[in-house]
């Protein structure tokens, strides 16, 4: 059972590790231009959703793999 737990802490820091490199690499050079006054606003807000796109995608890949670790470890 230990095992299992540190698997799952090492695949969870894997995915926020991956998750700040796209932010920075991908998000971060985004710019959007034309709206005059609005260019920032509508660029945060770009990289806001996405960025909480993300939070829900890694959120949904961790709870898929506890299920899968510790349903493992109880048919055990």
């Amino acid at each position: 059972m230990k095992g299992s737990i540190f698997v799952f802490i090492g695949i969870m820091w894997i995915l926020m590790i991956i998750g700040g490199g796209i932010v920075v690499t991908l998000l971060g050079p985004i710019v959007v231009t034309g709206y005059g006054e609005l260019n920032q606003m509508i660029s945060s807000g770009i990289k806001a959703i996405i960025a909480v796109i993300l939070v829900i995608v890694w959120i949904i890949v961790l709870s898929k793999m506890n299920k899968w670790i510790f349903h493992k470890e109880i048919k055990a």
